[in-house]
């Protein structure tokens, strides 16, 4: 029988990766933020009706910046390149700050370019901190480990950020969102200041634009497959902005690391993620129910539900990648989740916005998709193609 290889003991290492660990889950937290409060600001704004466009630049942002990875962190230092992309995160953050109250006959305009902006240099910063930095940090024995225990800081801050924003909303508004992921992101550049990085030597005839450390081409329909299931999850975040919500979303969190541990130890490596994304279904379905008893039980199963699958995913691709392919194997998956969440928002904004039935019968259908392409074609065809 296949087990299931999931490092689920996490040893306390050096002090460097946990300092850069911190900062991808502040970092994360600082565009997460904007998820809940976005919504409430373009309907007090009247501009409801462009809220899915919005949400959705973010995604196609993330594929802007990639293909220079490799190139930019050999003939630079790694670790000034990310934190050059975190600072341009705070400029984009600044232009949603400034620009709409002195140009506010151009503010949705200028909201839809600083959100893409934020998502191309999110996206590169998060190639260069969880495929470069984080991997460096770490003996090459560890980098499994590491790749997954950072990840989860990563997977948190879904929860963190959105609770934090709501937070800063109700006392400062908008205007103080934005400040609070302008402080994350400031954060996150001091942690990785902290860290040392020697200057590598650059490989002689860089290319200028590549795939590597940016997309794992052999690792595509995985890459759909994990789509699939964010894009359910983001049309499930644009039904709740509550601190509640998002509070049993943690919890759910916290249990898929229990189950982790304890349930799925020795267990088949395909049970992991059916098993997830079965309990993504049942979330929605108790959320189509509507039983006030139920709710927090179905926010609990969201995140019990994501925790598992992304996570077992996330182990996927770094098996699917060959010989020194592993940061292209993270940067693949960090894009298939991000573009994944910011498809679901996009969908559930621009055509379920008045339906919250309608919306979570679409979800359901997406994740049926997802789990059935899952157990028919995409993991026997990873079984075949694994490289590790």
């Amino acid at each position: 029988m296949q087990t299931q290889n999931t490092p689920v003991h996490v040893k306390l290492w050096h002090h460097e990766f946990w300092q850069l660990s911190i900062a991808n889950l502040l970092l994360t937290m600082s565009v997460y933020m904007l998820i809940p409060v976005l919504p409430l600001i373009m309907t007090a704004e009247g501009m409801e009706i462009y809220a899915a466009a919005y949400m959705g630049s973010y995604g196609l942002g993330l594929f802007l910046l990639g293909g220079f990875c490799s190139y930019l962190v050999q003939r630079y230092r790694r670790n000034v390149v990310c934190i050059l992309s975190i600072l341009t995160m705070i400029a984009s953050l600044g232009c949603m700050y400034y620009l709409p109250q002195v140009f506010p006959d151009e503010a949705l305009l200028i909201l839809t370019l600083a959100r893409f902006m934020l998502g191309a240099t999110f996206g590169f910063a998060q190639m260069v901190l969880m495929s470069t930095l984080i991997i460096d940090t770490c003996e090459s024995f560890q980098r499994t480990e590491a790749n997954y225990a950072s990840a989860w800081f990563g997977r948190f801050a879904l929860s963190l950020g959105p609770i934090v924003s709501i937070i800063a909303y109700n006392s400062h508004g908008f205007n103080g969102v934005l400040a609070a992921a302008g402080v994350c992101c400031l954060l996150s550049i001091l942690l990785i200041r902290l860290v040392k990085f020697p200057f590598k030597a650059p490989c002689d005839n860089l290319s200028l634009y590549s795939l590597d450390r940016f997309f794992l081409t052999q690792g595509i329909w995985m890459f759909i497959n994990l789509v699939l299931v964010a894009a359910a999850t983001g049309m499930i975040l644009t039904l709740e902005h509550t601190t509640a919500f998002y509070s049993m979303l943690m919890a759910g969190f916290f249990l898929s690391l229990l189950a982790q541990r304890f349930v799925f130890v020795n267990a088949d490596i395909k049970s992991e993620a059916v098993t997830g994304m079965i309990l993504l279904g049942a979330a929605i379905l108790m959320l189509y129910a509507n039983h006030p008893g139920a709710l927090y039980i179905s926010y609990t199963l969201v995140g019990l539900g994501i925790g598992i699958t992304a996570s077992r995913f996330q182990m996927f691709f770094i098996k699917l990648s060959r010989h020194c392919q592993r940061g292209t194997s993270q940067s693949t998956y960090i894009i298939a989740w991000e573009f994944g969440i910011s498809l679901g928002l996009f969908l559930g904004h621009a055509f379920f916005k008045q339906a919250q039935n309608h919306l979570l019968f679409a979800a359901l259908g997406i994740v049926v998709v997802a789990l059935v392409m899952y157990c028919l074609f995409t993991h026997s065809w990873y079984i075949s193609h694994k490289n590790r």
